[in-house]
């Protein structure tokens, strides 16, 4: 019979002393962990729950290296995110990024690259059905805050001249871990890349808005976690992830419209499966 595991991280603050003095102060990204945490749990799945100072990098790849290790064909991977969303240059131009730039997920210590968190998903068995949620904002490239007042309840990006500030500090650091990732990638793939297609992670992702858009917080959870719980309505709906995904979007205005994107080839089965299905 098939196993689930589930990993869901949720920062409601940073480490300030590792972020130059920013604390990133959320409100709800601890409670939508929790209530991902009640849904996987009532699913049938073995969860992990990494709370603001508990997600740190290390935690967070410790949960997925040890998630890979148990995890066989047919069993499922289930990953939640819910916090700020940053960008750093794509030096090494790896993943044909149109904006140059890579998405991080802005953890407890330091900003964790998805090249980062494509490596760790690559380390799962084929046949492994992954599922990502990320309720954070994936801003592209040259995106500016709007003119208008934000909401009280705020945003979940990592403000822009924090990114440069943080990113300007670290950059030996994230261009050495670039290209050392691009390297173990090109490595791994062999002269005329023909172990590539082998490698990709096949995983269902589910984001919060498009790479352009920015993701609200809220005074309990966080807008697209709001919109999720309340098309799940605790477990009452019966559709699959694309129409999962379209009932979410219609809960939510243009200006955070959420994505459906798949890497690998996600089998139709597991598309056509209701979320959360072991």
């Amino acid at each position: 019979m098939p196993a689930g595991l589930s990993i869901h991280a949720g920062l409601d603050t940073v480490d300030p002393a590792r972020y130059d003095g920013w604390d990133g102060a959320l409100v709800a990204c601890e409670n939508d962990a929790r209530d991902m945490a009640r849904i996987a749990r009532s699913a049938g799945f073995s969860e992990t729950v990494l709370l603001t100072a508990d997600a740190t990098v290390d935690n967070l790849t410790a949960a997925l290296r040890e998630a890979a290790a148990k995890l066989v064909p047919d069993d499922i991977l289930l990953l939640t995110y819910s916090g700020h969303g940053g960008q750093v240059p794509d030096v090494t131009g790896s993943d044909e990024e149109p904006d140059a730039l890579d998405e991080t997920l802005v953890l407890y210590d330091r900003q964790f690259l998805d090249d980062e968190l494509h490596r760790e998903l690559r380390g799962f068995a084929e046949g492994v059905r992954i599922a990502v949620l990320l309720d954070c904002c994936h801003s592209g490239s040259g995106i500016e805050l709007p003119d208008a007042p934000l909401p009280e309840t705020g945003i979940r990006m990592m403000p822009v001249p924090r990114q440069q500030q943080i990113y300007e500090r670290d950059r030996g650091f994230f261009e050495e871990l670039q290209r050392s990732l691009q390297e173990a990638a090109e490595e791994a793939a062999g002269p005329f890349g023909e172990a590539r297609a082998a490698r990709e992670a096949s995983a269902i992702l589910i984001s919060a808005c498009q790479d352009n858009q920015l993701a609200s917080d809220g005074p309990v959870n966080g807008a697209f976690t709001g919109a999720l719980l309340d098309v799940w309505q605790d477990g009452a709906f019966r559709g699959g992830y694309r129409s999962f995904h379209r009932a979410i979007q219609r809960r939510l205005p243009a200006t955070q419209s959420p994505n459906l994107h798949l890497t690998g080839s996600p089998a139709g089965t597991f598309l056509r499966q209701r979320p959360f299905t072991i």
